[in-house]
């Protein structure tokens, strides 16, 4: 071979010229060393992730051979990595006069413009690297979609990238960059396309059935999601990521029982998860095992004292085996740690009504709407609140708030048509009863006691008769 003419390889080569740099430094002397040798230190430093040696040798460098614009195009490179772009833009700037017709240059200063915020100079740089003349287009499309992709210029990395399909179609890579890079400018449709398309190829790629999991969810397709998962972990059973989402999703779509096992599997690999452990708790609750719940949300909190979730899990716990008291303990806990989280306001206000606390129950429904202003289940336990409690005739005012911050909520509806009744105003009572049974008359049952029927207009018992509701 060519590299071993002289009896040793490039890599020996490569090797022997770091070393004596090194050496240099450590007995502080001062060697010299011609361009190639200095190109091979400095790549070596830039590509082993050490940019203050490369910065030294390139510094260095530039003494030795202050005319090489070799040299000086590596120093431009150590700038960037080290996040000077402002400087390295003022080294390609002069070389860009010297070298006109170096896409090297080019590329090197759409680097820098896109690190310091201007990607549109940066395009404008890459393309004017790929309009040189050059035989190596997909050697510059390569490297301009390396620099984009590092610094998570997704959308824009998209052309670039079509562009180097083209040239190169038999590198499956770069379907599956394609496919990550739609992925990361939200375009899911295209993502699914090109991952699939991967997938023709390389059915067994566990990251591209992972990342179809993702992209499904995030698309609300669950049963899709989990196939998607299931596939990553057919081909990679210690995939802990899929097992995770696979087990949040069976979670969300209400298959607790399916997901307890895959959680216990999760936290096999991941002991520490303290978020494993509070979703175990939610499933155990929601499963009625309560001994277990309590057990993992426990274990939450001694894994991550400052984790609001767990507290709030025990709170739930508690209020719903009647033990309001202690629900306030743990509700309080949770809002301590997260005021931001209107559930944790409401449940916290429904605890203190339970517990017999008025004014604190009332303060906490307005807490949980000041995050939440579209709230339903707040405004509708605040508005049943105040019409049973008659709390200063303010249940009209509240109910009318409730009814334009949330829409035609049927709860809210029903609320409203009974304050309307008490308040005499049956026209408008009519008006809010019929949307509510339009949209959920099945709901009716739940509001039956604020409709007594002796105090009801002939108007109001036919709309009720009509839908079977009394």
């Amino acid at each position: 071979m060519e590299e071993e003419k002289f009896g040793f390889s490039w890599e020996e080569e490569i090797k022997h010229a770091v070393q004596k740099f090194e050496k240099m430094k450590r007995n502080n002397e001062s060697y010299f060393f011609d361009v190639i040798e200095f190109e091979s230190i400095i790549d070596y430093y830039i590509e082993n992730n050490n940019p203050s040696n490369a910065a030294e040798a390139a510094a260095l460098a530039t003494k030795q051979h202050p005319n090489s614009v070799s040299i000086q195009l590596r120093r431009a490179r150590v700038m960037i990595d080290k996040g000077r772009g402002v400087e390295a833009l003022r080294i390609l700037k002069r070389l860009e006069t010297i070298e006109p017709g170096n896409h090297e240059i080019y590329i090197a200063k759409g680097t820098a413009m896109g690190m310091l915020g201007d990607i549109q100079g940066a395009r404008k740089m890459f393309d004017h690297a790929l309009s040189l003349d050059s035989d190596e287009p997909a050697n510059i499309l390569f490297s301009i979609v390396s620099v984009l992709q590092n610094l998570n210029y997704y959308e824009h990395v998209i052309p670039y990238l079509l562009k180097l399909i083209e040239k190169e179609p038999d590198f499956r890579s770069h379907i599956y960059d394609l496919a990550y890079a739609y992925e990361k400018a939200e375009d899911y449709e295209k993502s699914i396309e090109y991952y699939l398309k991967y997938l023709d190829d390389d059915p067994f790629s566990d990251s591209a059935w992972y990342n179809l999991g993702i992209i499904y969810n995030k698309l609300e397709e669950p049963l899709k999601a989990l196939e998607a998962y299931d596939y990553s972990l057919a081909i990679n059973s210690q995939n802990s990521f899929a097992l995770f989402n696979k087990a949040n999703i069976l979670s969300n779509i209400d298959r607790c029982l399916e997901a307890i096992p895959v959680y216990h599997e999760y936290i096999e690999y991941e002991p520490d998860s303290f978020e494993a452990m509070n979703y175990l708790g939610e499933c155990y609750e929601r499963t009625g095992d309560m001994e277990l719940a309590r057990k993992y949300y426990q274990d939450s909190i001694e894994l991550a004292p400052d984790y609001a979730d767990p507290w709030f899990g025990l709170g739930v716990i508690e209020l719903n085996t009647g033990n309001p008291g202690s629900a306030l303990i743990y509700f309080r806990k949770a809002v301590r740690l997260d005021d931001t989280n209107p559930e944790y306001w409401y449940l916290l206000g429904k605890a203190h009504y339970v517990n017999g606390e008025m004014k604190e129950s009332l303060a906490c429904f307005r807490e949980a709407l000041k995050t939440d202003p579209y709230y339903d289940d707040v405004w509708l336990d605040l508005g049943k609140i105040i019409l049973k409690e008659n709390i200063g005739g303010k249940a009209i005012t509240y109910l009318e708030k409730a009814y334009k911050a949330t829409g035609d909520v049927p709860g809210i509806n029903y609320l409203l048509s009974a304050c309307y009744i008490q308040a005499g105003n049956m026209e408008k009572a009519y008006k809010h009863l019929s949307l509510a049974v339009e949209i959920d008359p099945d709901l009716f049952p739940e509001f039956r006691e604020f409709f007594p029927p002796d105090i009801l207009t002939k108007r109001i018992l036919a709309l009720l008769n009509e839908n079977d509701l009394i």
